[in-house]
């Protein structure tokens, strides 16, 4: 039997420590290890608290992460991803449901999009001409919020059932 309570306790860390990646990000370009870690190694105990089986449902998890990680770090080889957001995403996709996380990738690529948008033309404005460093892990972040608020949050689950997005 699940349990709700300690589900909600472990998103709600979950949901702490995204924002935490977003601001280290803003103000270091960075995240963490640790807390990379932390998520990553904390997605167990919420399968356990939600039930989820081992096949098919905890098989799909790890899988999704694999291929997360390997799809994310052929950008990093490319330098078209940081090596946090790599990991950030990939322990996300331990916590997320397949098509779920799906929808938190085209959220994330929608809100990375115009964050870049933002940020070139503030760079611009302001006539630097180093490389621009986008914080990525601010758009990760912001998609795994809206989707944890979609996903588990009544108001939210009702009003994304309502207009037929969740």
């Amino acid at each position: 039997m699940p349990d709700i309570e300690f589900q909600y306790v472990l998103l709600a860390a979950l949901a702490i420590a995204l924002v935490v990646a977003a601001v280290t990000d803003i103000r270091r370009r960075q995240i963490d290890n640790w807390l990379n870690a932390a998520i990553a190694l904390t997605a167990p105990l919420y399968w356990w608290a939600s039930d989820l089986g081992l096949w098919p449902g905890v098989a799909w998890q790890v899988g999704l992460a694999a291929i997360t990680l390997a799809i994310c770090a052929g950008l990093f080889a490319l330098r078209a991803m940081g090596g946090g957001d790599v990991k950030l995403l990939a322990a996300l996709a331990l916590w997320i449901s397949p098509l779920w996380f799906l929808k938190l990738v085209v959220m994330m690529s929608l809100l990375g999009g115009l964050l870049t948008i933002v940020l070139a033309f503030w760079h611009g404005a302001r006539r630097r001409r180093e490389r621009l460093a986008i914080p990525y892990g601010v758009a990760i972040s912001s998609a795994g919020l809206w989707t944890l608020a979609s996903q588990f949050l009544p108001v939210t689950k009702a009003a994304a059932v309502a207009s037929g997005i969740g």
